[in-house]
């Protein structure tokens, strides 16, 4: 009787609104013990970031989102989602308020995934929240000023949703998926080709209807930030460096002699061996690259026509190169050790410093310095306070995920999928449609292949893609069902 007692009280009661609340916590908190630890766990960590490490720390990046929030216009290299963000909290006037939420952004992700995955055993769900919640260079990216934070958790969100019980999701719901991945795509440009595969997720379900639903939802702000970008200078997109990025992609392996181009792309030629160069963003930011010694600033309509013609000529004269160099940039992924890359200087900004980094050098981030210190209204750096930073420092060298422990996880859901047919394999047994992990299994390696294909691989790009992988992982293993 007292075990009936006890089931009953931990059954969850329905709310006026049909949310369900657990009637007594403790039974439903050891049901979820282990995730708990876990998310207390982060949030621990988290709160150790801010005392170690105050308000923020700084990217290059960070001062070009930071001038948009003063000066409203579209920037021609990254879109203005991350400068809304900082812009919503401006109020504030304060980093380390920017800090806090997306700290609280990485924990909400976490709680998404493990909510996401209730089919799975709780040992799989927990273990699929573990990378986001405690991996220390997700951490250090969530304090830093960037925009891949936001990022990941608009396509988390979007996803989850899309994993609904419902066979065919509300309407609203598929209103909020579009939005969602309209704003991911608003912040980072890499979000274009999510929206095509979560609408063709849908399509392969057979539910046309919310797919054109998604799409246009999706595409609505889209289009309006492109009619914005195209009033601000007459050009068509939403950034203007798509050509330049992958110029300095192709620059890996383009060879001149091979593609034999016409005088007017040949000045972008570099005479150096391919392993003789340096990595590809040297190409779009240092001083003697041939695209950044011609006339104008690097990112005008004709330069960035230019790179992209001589990009495309580079990838159809030598596909097989541009194959390897992509399966290349690639294969950094998955390394078990964390070498230098792309350079000592960017590589360092992924670890939690000894030191306060010096002022800006180059001269954009000495004026978004200025509007920085407008934000703050006061002084900006990064103060470092000990022991709080020497233990995130001793944290970050013992846990983080290794490249093939990603590669691992990627592969659990198709090889689950292929055990399960094979032991499921009757006469007249119906296929089913798109697994339920699809959509998280395919954005996530969309969100891999896709910087290592346009533009170069960078550890900060790897992350948005890791709780998606483990979601999907999750997903494919399903619980035994109860006696």
């Amino acid at each position: 009787m007292r075990v009936m007692s006890e089931a009953r009280d931990a059954e969850p009661a329905k709310t006026g609104r049909g949310h369900r609340l657990p009637r007594d916590p403790k039974p439903w908190a050891r049901r979820h013990g282990w995730f708990l630890a876990v998310l207390a766990l982060g949030a621990a960590l988290r709160a150790l970031a801010m005392l170690g490490y105050r308000p923020a720390l700084w990217f290059p990046d960070t001062y070009t989102y930071v001038v948009t929030v003063f000066r409203p216009r579209p920037d021609l290299v990254r879109p203005a989602g991350y400068s809304m963000f900082l812009k919503l909290l401006e109020p504030l006037h304060a980093f380390a308020a920017v800090t806090v939420v997306q700290h609280l952004l990485g924990l909400a992700a976490g709680v998404l995934i493990y909510r996401a995955a209730r089919r799975a055993p709780r040992w799989a769900r927990t273990l699929a929240t573990a990378p986001v919640l405690l991996d220390a260079y997700q951490i250090e990216l969530e304090h830093l000023l960037v925009s891949d934070t936001l990022f990941m958790f608009l396509v988390v969100t979007a996803v989850v949703l899309c994993t609904t019980r419902r066979s065919t999701p509300a309407t609203g719901t598929v209103v909020a998926i579009g939005l969602l991945l309209a704003a991911a795509t608003l912040t980072r440009t890499v979000g274009q080709p999510l929206i095509v595969v979560v609408a063709a997720w849908f399509v392969l379900r057979r539910r046309f209807r919310p797919a054109a639903v998604l799409l246009a939802a999706a595409l609505v702000p889209i289009i309006a930030y492109g009619a914005w970008f195209h009033a601000t200078y007459q050009r068509t997109g939403l950034i203007g460096a798509n050509g330049v990025f992958l110029y300095a992609r192709t620059m890996s392996f383009a060879d001149c002699a091979k593609m034999d181009p016409p005088p007017d792309l040949a000045v972008l030629c570099d005479p150096r061996p391919p392993e003789r160069r340096p990595p590809s963003q040297e190409y779009i930011w240092a001083k003697d690259s041939p695209l950044v010694l011609r006339p104008g600033i690097t990112f005008t309509k004709e330069n960035d026509d230019l790179a992209a013609r001589f990009a495309t000529l580079a990838i159809t004269s030598q596909p097989l190169d541009y194959a390897a160099s992509v399966l290349t940039e690639l294969g950094r992924t998955f390394t078990w050790d964390r070498p230098v890359y792309p350079d000592p200087e960017i590589y360092a900004y992924y670890q939690f410093p000894v030191a306060p980094p010096g002022p800006p050098g180059r001269y954009p981030a000495q004026v978004g310095a200025e509007y920085a210190k407008l934000y703050e209204q006061g002084a900006i750096g990064t103060e470092i306070v000990e022991p709080y930073a020497g233990w995130l420092r001793a944290y970050q060298s013992l846990v983080r995920l290794p490249g093939p422990v990603l590669l691992g996880i990627l592969l659990v859901p198709p090889v689950a999928a292929i055990v399960r047919r094979r032991r499921s394999r009757r006469p007249g047994t119906k296929q089913a449609g798109a697994p339920a992990w699809a959509v998280s299994w395919s954005v996530a390696v969309v969100l891999l292949v896709t910087p290592a294909a346009a533009a170069e691989f960078d550890y900060r790009y790897v992350l948005p893609a890791v709780p998606l992988a483990c979601l999907a992982a999750a997903l494919s293993i399903k619980s035994k069902p109860r006696a």
